[in-house]
């Protein structure tokens, strides 16, 4: 509280200080994104002489677990405040890498995803976007926006360096690396990158300003008034998490795949890999789109436009042939799964304020790390059944249409301060 009786205000931080620092926190989580994860595999097999399907497995365990660390993190974050919490996930994360490099079998190799996906691809990433959330008001989405492509492009080139890392160090000396790198970087970040970054003071945002058209919607998030329960008794917050974990769910099906799935529509090895390129492009474009965006428009309709985009290039799969056909298509998958994301980040302090934007991005972390975990899966248990991937993405198609749906038909929230007053005059408030 502050002096006056108020809730506490985010102190005046830099938000280009902040944008830059969270974008590095971002693009560093890429040591336990699947993509990073991914150069290591072969490497594991051959030193633990193990199966694939055992390291699969053991990277789906090890995924789930982490997933439902992150509603724990998420609190932290709102109880003790952006620093402490990333300074802990920074040396938890490297003590993870640090286990990896040691690991002799299966056991020790489980719990080490367990901390990378947690830390990494859970904690990493929903710090960084938590702290940019809570720290401008004015044009967040689209700071959010250029956090997510800045962090992707990252991202993006954690791969090709960790293969070159490899090739002269040895993967477990590689994975000690990439722990003293997170350590050496992510650390001075939390001190200082993100100093002054508090916990969420829910300042709403401006929601028609000049020579700007008025949003669709009114911007909820006037003050922390939204208790937890409440939020969770809300369509549209589920309706959020639910379209984040399907694009999640698919998009980590189609790309774990993408080899198999392209080749049956007549596409080499070669191009079907080189599709990658054109998904991360348009990935990076589209966050930057959706973001700038969710400032002058409804999320949701934005979240619909993105799963409907994901329906339709799915869809259109049995047309997609050698040439420009596959380019647009892997346009489309990374256009959609890179506008999701952006309009959650958004949505959810637009929709219920920053006073406990933790707990509610460690929910919708969870759910979308434990869909990824599933995704491959189950597109595989469908490629057994019939024989061929296209009934399979075509399911997933029909899933993403009906979650664009769901996501226009969610009512939009009440905040409780509103729903305490009526024609006849302040009703008394519900008990928090």
């Amino acid at each position: 509280m502050s002096p006056t009786g108020g809730p506490a205000r985010t102190a005046v931080v830099s938000p280009a200080r902040v944008v830059v620092a969270s974008a590095l926190v971002l693009a560093l989580s890429g040591p336990g994104q699947t993509a990073g994860v991914s150069v290591f595999v072969d490497h594991v097999i051959t030193d633990l002489e193990v199966s694939r399907s055992a390291v699969s497995l053991s990277y789906m365990v090890g995924t789930l677990g982490g997933a439902l660390a992150l509603p724990w993190l998420g609190r932290a974050v709102d109880r003790f405040g952006i620093q402490r919490v990333l300074a802990s996930v920074a040396l938890g994360f490297g003590g993870f890498l640090v286990l990896l490099a040691c690991v002799q079998g299966l056991v020790g190799l489980t719990a080490g995803f367990v901390g990378v996906r947690a830390l990494g691809q859970g904690g990493m990433s929903l710090i960084a976007s938590t702290a940019v959330a809570i720290s401008v008001t004015r044009g967040r989405g689209t700071l959010l926006g250029l956090t997510t492509s800045a962090g992707s492009a990252g991202i993006s080139l954690f791969p090709l360096i960790a293969e070159q890392v490899v090739s002269v160090l040895g993967w477990r000396y590689t994975f000690a690396a990439e722990a003293l790198l997170i350590w050496v970087v992510v650390l001075p970040l939390a001190f200082w990158g993100l100093r002054g970054v508090t916990r969420g003071a829910g300042e709403p945002e401006e929601s028609g300003r000049a020579g700007e058209p008025a949003r669709a919607e009114p911007d909820l998030s006037g003050g922390p008034e939204w208790p937890l329960r409440a939020i969770v008794r809300t369509s549209v917050f589920w309706a959020l998490a639910g379209a984040v974990a399907c694009s999640g769910l698919v998009s980590t099906a189609v790309f774990f795949h993408q080899i198999a799935v392209l080749g049956e529509q007549g596409l080499t090895p070669t191009q079907a890999a080189a599709n990658f390129l054109p998904q991360t492009i348009a990935g990076l474009g589209s966050a930057l789109l959706f973001g700038s965006a969710a400032d002058r428009m409804s999320p949701k309709a934005l979240m619909c436009g993105a799963m409907a985009v994901h329906a339709l290039a799915l869809a259109l799969l049995p047309l997609v042939s050698p040439g420009p056909g596959a380019v647009l298509y892997g346009m489309a998958l990374g256009a959609a799964a890179s506008g999701a994301r952006a309009v959650e980040n958004a949505a959810l302090p637009f929709y219920f304020g920053t006073a406990i934007l933790g707990s509610l991005r460690g929910v919708t972390q969870s759910v979308a790390v434990a869909s990824t975990a599933v995704g491959p899966i189950l597109l595989s248990l469908a490629h057994g059944w019939a024989g061929s991937y296209r009934p399979g993405v075509l399911g997933l198609a029909l899933l993403c249409a009906l979650m664009a749906v769901a996501v226009c038909f969610a009512r939009r929230p009440v905040p409780p301060r509103l729903r305490a007053t009526g024609p006849a005059g302040p009703r008394c408030p519900e008990r928090p």
